[in-house]
């Protein structure tokens, strides 16, 4: 299963005292794939150094650098299809051009995407990629 993470997401998944550390275990594990481009990993080094400081966003980093299962995707074409928070169509970009399957997000700036049916880009919550991943498991 192909996903791109929100930089939230990501954020909330790493610290093995999160309820969400499920997510960064299933990536290191390879329950899944992540795709991202340059941008979203620029936003997630960002985000986690400002939250978490310099070495956890290096770390982080070096670990998305160096997983199998992670895909340096470019995206070509720009959709422009979130209008509320301009800054999270790289992540709907990304998605599109890598053919995710999936973007995990909690941001209800996302929702406007059922609307959308070209490109079409599914988003799910935490519980339900969660879900997602537990029948995966068992098929």
């Amino acid at each position: 299963m192909r996903v791109v993470l929100d930089t939230n997401v990501l954020l909330v998944s790493i610290s093995d005292r999160s309820p969400y550390h499920w997510v960064y275990l299933g990536l290191l594990q390879g329950a899944y794939e992540l795709c991202v481009t340059t941008d979203i990993l620029l936003e997630y080094a960002e985000i986690i150094e400002r939250h978490m400081g310099i070495e956890a966003s290096e770390s982080v980093e070096g670990t998305l650098e160096n997983l199998p299962n992670v895909i340096l995707t470019t995206s070509y074409f720009r959709f422009n299809l979130i209008t509320k928070d301009r800054d999270d169509n790289k992540f709907v970009d990304c998605a599109v051009a890598a053919n995710a399957h999936y973007i995990v997000s909690e941001d209800k700036d996302f929702r406007v995407l059922e609307k959308i049916p070209f490109p079409k880009v599914e988003v799910l919550s935490l519980v339900e990629f969660k879900m997602k991943l537990l029948k995966q498991g068992s098929t």
